[in-house]
């Protein structure tokens, strides 16, 4: 049953998505940005179905490393998606509340702004601040009455957005601030890489953002074997089981990009954890090859990737292969979990959330699973469940959060911010 008196916002770097409380999808998802094409000469507004071709087209972001650096920006865009996608006036807003998600350890200046743009610039009538962990889990735990996380309730959420991955353990649905870790590498960073990546090697593609976003997400996926993918990938024709071929938009015939061959992006499927590189040994690994490496046609609009495909995403696993002095997710959880007391560490291990856009590379699952096994006690069980959709997965918990009858008494209403201020107002959350 919808409550169209609650909007939910859910604020990401990348996407928001926004709703009314108590509705089981959003109403409107939109990128959080401002994009100018090459065809036009002013910033446009994001729209969910956009068919402008968005080659080389310049970016406007208000969220950056996942903190609001620019709220003119933002106010702009918001008030954008109000009026002119989810067609709520002005004197509905004054009459809604608005519960709204915020990264864990936003800085208080950043906190102030936020109250300001709900509160003085578009007159919300009252406003409940989330992280996402605590909605994820929220939702995983009502919609499964019968599972662990619903038993227990706590679980450990494992975060991978646009900007930076968390892992973060929930106890009673609030979040254990003391045992959140971080990775500062997330979806934005990926894309980065793969334009490096593909610029160095075929084409250059570093202003290409919308384009290699759509690259990362039809082509990438998690390699459980990487020595072994990295020596099939650098066979030639029909035994490189991940060529593909990615035809870049030419603004005539198509203003998207596409994939050339759809069934090749499948092919690495085949491959099973004994599969050996036929023909080849580890002796062969420093020999040269009698081939030499297929030029990139800069004739043609399209360029082939191989072992890009499985690179990108093993950066969440290894940042330290890009240079990052960070450790990887399996032992990021590790040290979640160990931060939490002892009773609660293997209920912990067993309840594990993957929630996020990153989390949607196909083996990403099993990979996670692969590499935490071994820094696992044996007797503990370790379960990892990804969610149903990782991208809407916190705004169906704030959803759920706002049809509750508790939820009008948890939030803060424009008058005690006015009487109280910001900083008063937020020891409401539990932050």
């Amino acid at each position: 049953m919808s409550n169209s008196n609650v909007i939910v916002l859910d604020n990401g770097g990348g996407l928001i998505k926004a709703g009314y409380g108590g509705d089981r999808d959003p109403t409107i998802v939109i990128p959080n940005c401002l994009y100018r094409p090459l065809t036009s000469k002013k910033f446009l507004y994001p729209s969910p179905t956009t068919t402008e071709d968005l080659t080389s087209a310049a970016i406007r972001r208000p969220i950056d490393r996942g903190y609001l650096i620019n709220p003119d920006l933002q106010r702009d865009i918001w008030s954008h998606l109000f009026t002119n996608l989810l067609h709520v006036s002005n004197a509905t807003i004054a009459s809604s509340a608005l519960l709204l998600t915020e990264p864990l350890f936003t800085l208080p200046s950043i906190q102030r702004s936020t109250d300001e743009l709900v509160f003085e610039d578009f007159n919300f009538k009252s406003l409940f601040v989330a992280d996402s962990p605590s909605l994820v889990h929220l939702y995983e735990a009502s919609h499964r009455p019968d599972g662990l996380v619903s038993k227990t309730q706590c679980s450990l959420v494992v975060d991978c957005g646009f900007s930076f991955t968390h892992a973060a353990p929930v106890f009673q649905n609030f979040t254990v601030n003391y045992g959140v870790k971080r990775i500062d590498l997330g979806g934005k960073a990926l894309t980065n890489y793969i334009k490096e990546l593909v610029s160095f090697r075929s084409v250059n593609v570093m202003d290409e953002t919308f384009i290699m976003d759509d690259v990362k997400e039809k082509l990438c996926f998690v390699s459980l074997d990487v020595p072994r993918d990295l020596q099939i990938a650098r066979k030639f024709g029909k035994d490189n089981l991940f060529r593909c071929t990615y035809v870049l938009p030419d603004g005539i015939t198509h203003t998207k990009g596409f994939v050339k061959d759809p069934e090749s992006t499948e092919r690495y499927l085949s491959l099973t954890d004994e599969t050996q590189p036929s023909g080849e040994t580890n002796m062969d690994v420093d020999q040269p090859q009698v081939k030499e490496r297929k030029k990139a046609d800069l004739a043609k609009n399209e360029f082939d990737l191989t072992n890009e495909r499985f690179l990108v995403p093993e950066m969440i696993f290894h940042p330290a292969d890009l240079g990052m002095n960070e450790a990887g997710l399996a032992e990021c959880i590790v040290r979640a979990i160990s931060s939490c007391h002892p009773y609660l560490q293997p209920v912990l291990y067993e309840s594990i959330i993957l929630t996020g856009g990153s989390t949607l590379f196909p083996q990403f699952c099993q990979r996670l699973e692969k590499e935490l096994r071994p820094l696992v006690p044996d007797e503990y069980l370790v379960k990892i469940t990804p969610q149903e959709d990782p991208i809407l997965g916190v705004w169906r918990g704030g959803s759920l959060l706002a049809s509750s009858p508790d939820f009008e008494a948890m939030s803060v209403t424009k008058a005690e911010y006015e009487e109280h201020g910001s900083a008063r107002c937020r020891r409401r959350f539990f932050h």
